[in-house]
């Protein structure tokens, strides 16, 4: 099997990093050009002024709305930024801008400058975007950031719950990884050893620093971020997103159709991970204590979904993806089954 490997060509992370994409600029040649940002009117108010006064005089800065993350939009956004005729696409926020941005950058063939202001998936380094669309939530190919600017000064301001989301969402690889050697020995997948052990070393890392990133210190946040962005390359070396998303992926799709807005992803994908990793006959409860350590819910109840939403998801997640093999096989779990695996590691009373 073959496939291309695209990485991104600088990675700057750091206090004060918002000043970087002025060089950036020049590294890609955008110079006098017209640039495009894909932002939310939230962020835009709180540190647009901040980014315009770094560009305003290096290239045409005009700013778009990131309203909801779905093909539909993207397509439309996508469409509006080409009026423009833009040298270069900055996504700057959190998931959904940076995931409409990388949308646009691969439809315009430009480069693309991913500038999070908050880490709670692991969506700012990869070559994938998570879009609705076709009555379900996936992940579609776009393109991989040729540059990531990730302020720690800014990211650290973002709110708690956010940063605990993110560490939830890296530590999920522990599944996925799982589920990807699973796929590779039963159906022959290709199986990368090199991005498998490289999206496993992000969570083992957040895991040692479970209890401060847990806390929102300025330093566990810079871990999480590096873990990110690490998970995010794994992507780009795998080509696929087979690194970092397995059948707690699954399950949190399930709910985002069964319950949409009731939690964030990497809430989600943690409560997953936790029953994924009893499925696998792995260390359950070492990933409930440390999901607990990160300060982040073990019970489907703390998040505001009930028993008979979580079993239900458990049920049809396998649906959702079928040509990607995992611990819940082609037919997936029986009602009987999935209530008795939500309870047994306790994510349902």
């Amino acid at each position: 099997m073959l496939h291309s490997i695209e990485l991104p060509s600088r990675i700057i992370i750091g206090s004060n990093a918002l000043r970087s994409p002025r060089e950036l600029v020049e590294a890609f040649g955008a110079r006098g050009a017209a640039a495009v940002v894909i932002t939310g009117p939230n962020v835009w108010r709180k540190y647009g002024e901040r980014l315009r006064s770094v560009l305003e005089d290096v290239v045409e800065l005009e700013a778009l709305e990131a309203r909801e993350p779905s093909v539909d939009y993207a397509e439309r956004l996508s469409s509006e930024a080409a009026e423009r005729s833009p040298r270069l696409v900055i996504g700057f926020g959190g998931g959904k801008s940076v995931d409409l941005a990388k949308y646009v950058a691969h439809k315009l063939g430009v480069p693309l400058i991913s500038v999070p202001t908050s880490p709670s998936h692991d969506g700012i380094a990869s070559p994938f975007a998570s879009l609705r669309g076709l009555n379900k939530p996936f992940s579609v190919r776009s393109a991989t950031p040729a540059a990531i600017v990730a302020d720690i000064d800014i990211i650290a301001s973002a709110p708690l719950r956010l940063i605990r989301a993110g560490a939830g969402d890296l530590v999920a690889k522990l599944t996925a990884i799982r589920d990807w050697r699973l796929a590779h020995r039963l159906k022959g997948e290709y199986y990368g050893e090199y991005a498998a052990k490289l999206a496993l070393l992000s969570a083992k890392h957040v895991m040692e620093y479970a209890a401060e990133i847990g806390r929102g210190s300025k330093e566990a946040v810079r871990v999480l971020v590096e873990g990110l962005v690490s998970s995010g390359v794994a992507m780009c070396i795998a080509g696929s997103t087979r690194p970092a998303s397995g059948s707690e992926h699954l399950f949190s799709h399930a709910l985002d159709l069964l319950a949409p807005g009731r939690a964030l992803h990497g809430e989600q994908v943690a409560l997953g991970t936790i029953m994924m990793m009893y499925l696998h006959g792995g260390d359950w409860r070492q990933v409930r204590k440390t999901l607990m350590k990160l300060g982040l819910p073990v019970r489907a109840r703390d998040l505001g979904i009930d028993d008979e939403t979580v079993i239900k998801a458990l049920t049809m997640a396998h649906k959702l993806r079928p040509e990607r093999y995992t611990i819940l096989g082609e037919t997936g779990l029986t009602w009987e089954a999935a209530e008795r695996l939500a309870r047994v590691t306790g994510v349902i009373d």
